[in-house]
């Protein structure tokens, strides 16, 4: 019983939260519309509204990046959505398009300049200054896939549609359409 209230009651926040955050913000709608599609979600929802209340239910990653967006993350009906403390910091200076999706945040630091659109990040990723100067921080562009444990510091510029493998150390620019892998990260592909 305690169960079934609970998932109501948080039918009832979400139900409000889209009224007040999402119904007239088209970033966190490209947020709600890329982590649906990419999470590859199987339910058949086909509203935007539908598809906020499964993901802020059954995907505590998506609730993390909601509240981090909104700034909301400290209220008490927060606790319902983030069943565990990813400790994960996104920099507020930081600026981040629509579309943002992630898998797994634990141990992620991201403190960049710009993140472009559809933004997808796994677990271990730290984004950051070079020599603790903020105005040394990466540019990312759009379409850019991260795996898991990779690091980007300092000055540099990673163009559109690039895929980072697991494990990789990005100190130096990678260009558009490319894949890049390894320790110092090299182009291994163009795409």
């Amino acid at each position: 019983m305690k169960k079934k209230l609970t998932h109501i009651l948080k039918k009832l926040i979400v139900h409000r939260l889209y009224r007040e955050y999402v119904q007239q913000n088209e970033v966190i709608q490209k947020d709600v519309e890329q982590t649906f599609e990419v999470r590859g979600c199987k339910a058949n929802k086909n509203s935007v509204q539908k598809k906020f209340e499964h993901l802020m239910i059954y995907y505590p990653e998506f609730a993390f990046i909601f509240f981090w967006r909104t700034k909301v993350r400290n209220h008490w009906y927060s606790n319902y959505f983030l069943k565990q403390d990813y400790l994960c910091k996104i920099f507020g200076s930081t600026q981040i398009e629509g579309g943002l999706s992630c898998y797994h945040p634990y141990a992620t630091v991201i403190n960049a300049k710009k993140i472009g659109e559809n933004f997808q990040f796994r677990n271990g990723l730290t984004i950051g200054n070079k020599a603790n100067d903020n105005t040394l921080l990466p540019t990312i562009g759009h379409n850019v896939t991260v795996g898991a444990n990779v690091v980007i510091i300092g000055k540099i510029n990673i163009g559109d549609n690039v895929i980072i493998g697991a494990g990789s150390v990005v100190v130096k620019d990678i260009p558009s359409n490319s894949i890049a892998a390894g320790n110092p990260a090299k182009v291994i592909k163009s795409i």
